[in-house]
């Protein structure tokens, strides 16, 4: 079934997407429909109407017409004409003669039928005729098979005449739907007969049929005249709709230029003001922001660029005081230390100030060049060993035996890292810190570089925050290393470059973990990555594993728990 299910939607998903996509197909089919259905109960009704009409007329008429047939029969039986020219009249040539001379008249608009009676007795006496036992009809009517034995059971039991619809039976072995009237009489010796009088329903059926086609014909037309008018109107809404929504893809493409057309004093062209009006005061707005922004970041490069000379001297003023420490005080000695180690995040901050102008610029270049990510890490571990020595942290290399291999621009991946390890050795609370590297089993997929910590992690919400711009999870926290707040900032542009990305992770007291991705080559597209971002380590993740691995049904729980664990978070291929 679902594979019967693939094979029937693929076909109709053309249709399916144009039907969600397109509205104004929506209201003309549910017009075309609900008119269909008006249309066909307005026209099942009608038709009811005129057939029990036709009905009505027809049983008035042949009512009429059979009540003159018996009344002429039953006065020519009383008349007592049974004896011509000295001779007795045969019953059988009576009744013969009766019902040709009733048909006569009805000219194909009836037809007439005798039968015998079961209540006619035998030879009355002794020289006098017999009823007729043979049934005699017209020539354009089969007269046993045309009467059912029903009627003719009821027309034996009461003396009022009996009526039925049945059909009428021609000699060539058609057969037509008729009103059937019939009445026990007797003939002119006596004997007991059934005559019946057979109305067709040809013309109320051509009338019917007429009716029919006419009804059919006009609903057609109401249909497609209805469904023209959907049309025409939900085309003058859907226009402005679609313009608006075309103006409004402009607009989001940077297009701020684009305006809506138009015309008229309806709420449509209500609506394409108001549209235009918004449209002005955006672009209003962004041309504000964009000239502050420009401004903000011309600030940033100028002041950038101008602080450089002066610090500069100041540099080497601050130098030629702190070799001279020696000579001084105590507290002009440390004021000399305290001065250079201001200097020095002083200067990491402008640095930070001028490398964030130049993303912002658009100035940033990637000199990428393959490059074995194991000796970029190497060196961020033994930069960061001094620091993680004085908080009595551990640094973990992982996934160093086999190759990790990207183009990539070392210098800048190695300032990322180093950012990372920095951070995670402040942070971490004098636990160990762990540096993952792994690769796609394919050749030439995603490449990472996983730093986890075990300190005071990050609270709900602030995995998104982190890699703001001057963002700190507490601002009032000390920091040793001289952080400027523009590290992980500046850390996830380099990723952006390079293609990649960064992904942050944390739990309160359970720890972070800052996960870089990056594709094997310059400009291939990034398929996920080889390191999960949540660390099999965390408490989230072991609640998962244990539900994970909780027996199901009739599973052993001794084969889940022989299932190999994946360590470390690294997909092994």
């Amino acid at each position: 079934m679902r594979i019967v299910g693939r094979l029937a939607r693929g076909p109709l998903l053309p249709v399916t997407r144009l039907w969600r996509r397109n509205i104004q197909l929506r209201v003309v089919a549910s017009t075309l429909l609900l008119s269909l259905a008006v249309v066909l109960v307005l026209g099942v009704v009608v038709i009811g109407q005129v057939r029990n009409g036709l009905l009505d007329a027809k049983r008035q008429t042949a009512q009429s017409q059979a009540e003159g047939g018996f009344a002429v029969a039953a006065d020519a039986a009383g008349a007592g004409e049974d004896v011509l020219d000295g001779r007795v009249v045969d019953p059988g040539v009576w009744l013969t003669g009766m019902v040709q001379q009733l048909a006569s008249g009805g000219q194909g608009v009836y037809s007439v039928v005798a039968l015998p009676s079961e209540r006619t007795a035998a030879t009355v006496g002794e020289g006098t005729p017999g009823a007729p036992r043979g049934p005699r009809a017209s020539r354009d009517v089969r007269p046993e098979e045309s009467i059912s034995a029903e009627l003719r059971a009821a027309v034996d039991a009461e003396l009022v005449p009996q009526r039925q619809y049945g059909t009428v039976v021609r000699p060539d072995g058609t057969s037509e739907a008729a009103l059937v009237v019939g009445k026990r009489l007797n003939d002119n010796h006596g004997n007991q007969y059934q005559l019946y009088y057979l109305f067709p329903f040809t013309q109320e059926e051509k009338s019917l049929a007429l009716v029919k086609g006419t009804i059919a014909t006009a609903g057609v037309f109401l249909v497609a005249l209805l469904g023209a008018i959907a049309w025409l109107v939900v085309r003058q809404v859907v226009t402005p709709v679609r313009m608006a929504a075309r103006i409004a893809e402009r607009l989001a493409a940077g297009r701020l230029q684009e305006r809506m057309k138009v015309s008229g004093e309806d709420d449509i062209a209500r609506l394409g003001e108001s549209f235009n009006k918004m449209a002005r005061n955006l672009q209003t707005k962004i041309h504000q922001l964009e000239e502050l922004s420009r401004m903000q970041r011309r600030f940033v490069s100028d002041v950038s660029h101008e602080l450089r000379t002066p610090l500069t001297t100041v540099r080497m003023a601050a130098d030629i005081i702190h070799q001279s420490k020696d000579e001084f005080d105590a507290v002009t000695g440390r004021s000399a230390e305290l001065l250079i180690d201001q200097l020095d995040r002083f200067e990491s901050l402008l640095a930070d100030l001028l490398e964030i102008s130049r993303f912002d610029a658009g100035a940033a270049l990637l000199e990428a060049d393959s490059t074995d990510l194991r000796a970029v890490v190497r060196r961020v571990v033994e930069g960061a060993e001094p620091l993680a020595d004085r908080k009595g942290s551990r640094l973990v290399v992982l996934g160093e035996e086999s190759p990790v291999v990207a183009e990539v621009d070392a210098r800048r991946i190695e300032r990322v890292l180093r950012n990372l390890v920095d951070n995670a050795v402040e942070h971490g609370e004098g636990r160990d810190v762990v540096v993952r590297l792994a690769t796609s089993p394919r050749e030439g997929d995603a490449v990472a570089v996983a730093v986890r910590d075990y300190g005071i992690g990050l609270h709900p919400g602030e995995a998104e925050r982190v890699f703001n711009r001057f963002w700190r999870a507490d601002p009032a926290r000390a920091r040793t290393t001289g952080g400027t707040g523009l590290g992980l900032s500046i850390a996830a542009e380099d990723a952006h470059l390079h293609g990649g990305r960064l992904d942050a992770w944390g739990e309160p007291g359970g720890g972070a973990h800052f996960r870089l991705t990056l594709p094997g080559t310059v400009g291939a597209p990034l398929r996920g990555s080889p390191i999960e971002l949540v660390p099999a380590d965390s408490a989230a993740a072991r609640d998962a594993a244990a539900v994970a691995r909780a027996p199901r049904g009739d599973e052993p729980a001794a084969v889940l728990a022989s299932a190999p664990a994946q360590e470390g978070g690294v997909r092994r291929g």
